[in-house]
């Protein structure tokens, strides 16, 4: 069988520059150049969308050298969502990040037009350890987890 290796996550963004920037300010990503201008009878093909322009570019995540990336890509034409998302939405859901503190974390996602979607919730769990978490989005509305585990002490 051939190896088989987790390469990136797909964000379709209103504006790609804009949501690139909010993911490089708030969770540290870097951004992979070339940036990506992606058009012609191929991409058309692979789409099954005539006349597509794709534009964005690749992050870096966080905690990888040289790891699976956030794929962030504007297409024209657009097709936008017939309602906003819900947290319960079939389909993907959230992008989740492990951050030394949530409340930290959270407060620079606010300042960059994120939003919550609750507060801040800390649960136990005995075999695991106290679970710290919030439910978030970006400012296209993205819903992102940010989540820190404290490993139960011995005692």
């Amino acid at each position: 069988m051939d190896s088989i290796r987790y390469v990136h996550t797909n964000l379709i963004a209103k504006d790609w520059r804009k949501l690139a920037q909010f993911y490089i300010d708030v969770f540290a990503c870097q951004p992979l150049y070339p940036e990506r201008d992606l058009s012609g009878s191929w991409l058309e093909q692979a789409t099954g969308i005539d006349g597509v322009h794709i534009r964005g570019i690749h992050l870096r995540l966080p905690g990888y050298e040289n790891g699976p990336t956030l794929e962030i890509f504007t297409y024209a034409p657009e097709n936008l969502r017939p309602e906003p998302p819900r947290i319960n939405d079939q389909g993907f859901g959230h992008l989740a990040f492990h951050v030394d503190s949530v409340e930290e974390l959270t407060a620079k996602l606010l300042a960059h037009g994120g939003a919550t979607l609750g507060p801040i919730i800390r649960q136990d769990y005995p075999e695991l350890g106290q679970l710290t978490f919030v439910y978030a989005t970006d400012p296209e509305g993205n819903f992102i987890e940010i989540q820190n585990w404290q490993k139960q002490k011995a005692g």
